[in-house]
């Protein structure tokens, strides 16, 4: 398989101002992700879409390629991953040949380790054309979720709110930290998720960890302080 890794990066982070190269652990934040990614041996072109200049020359040094700034219609606030992944697509392939899947990892999760992307990876050969989403076990199980009715808590899933925590079926929540899917497949249904998608269970908290705040990058620091981060 071909396997293009893209790693989206715009600089206007509002809620965590530079957070793309804020320095982590003696490098910048997106150094993480695609030294990951050029650690996995079954990813070929690592490649970042960026509109920012000091994004675009902290990815460069560590080893991804950066052909060209986002056009500043794709680096809103509103501009759509999907759009932005597909215009890296495009360019990939008509400058690169066609490639198997398209496998977008965000600059936010620094932690996932190359062994567990090439799980993805191994899923996804299998797979026979179904995607691959990052998973992690859900802080809070869905069944003692509550919400308001008249005034009152009713819980979201009627009957349940009484089971011990030994009975209930495992539940996992998206993460954001691994997204595979074949181009034909975003190409037609312009989304990441499809009905026939396949999950990379990842266990371990600290690969969960997907920074957009203050609270998330010092939860960062302190897993990578700790020694739980690779």
């Amino acid at each position: 398989m071909t396997i293009l890794a893209l790693v989206p990066a715009r600089g206007g982070s509002k809620r965590l101002p530079g957070k793309n190269i804020l320095p982590l652990g003696g490098k910048p934040l997106i150094a993480w992700t695609i030294e990951a990614a050029r650690a996995c041996p079954g990813v070929g072109a690592v490649l970042v879409s960026t509109d920012d200049a000091a994004i675009a020359a902290a990815a460069r040094a560590a080893g991804a390629l950066v052909p060209w700034l986002r056009p500043a219609e794709l680096a809103t606030d509103t501009a759509g991953s999907v759009e932005v992944a597909l215009h890296a697509l495009d360019w990939y392939e008509q400058t690169h040949g066609a490639v198997d899947g398209l496998l977008l990892l965000q600059p936010t999760s620094p932690f996932r380790a190359p062994a567990t992307l090439a799980r993805g990876l191994a899923l996804f050969a299998g797979g026979g054309g179904a995607g691959v989403l990052g998973v992690s076990p859900a802080p809070s199980h869905p069944a003692w979720t509550m919400k308001l009715e008249d005034g009152l808590l009713v819980p979201y899933l009627p009957g349940q709110a009484a089971l011990r925590s030994q009975d209930l079926p495992p539940a996992y929540v998206i993460n954001g930290a691994f997204y595979l899917v074949t181009p034909a497949s975003l190409r037609a249904a312009r989304s990441f998720v499809g009905a026939a998608t396949l999950p990379l269970v990842m266990d371990s908290a600290c690969e969960a960890i997907d920074i957009d705040t203050a609270d998330d990058f010092a939860a960062a620091q302190a897993a990578l302080a700790a020694g739980g981060a690779p």
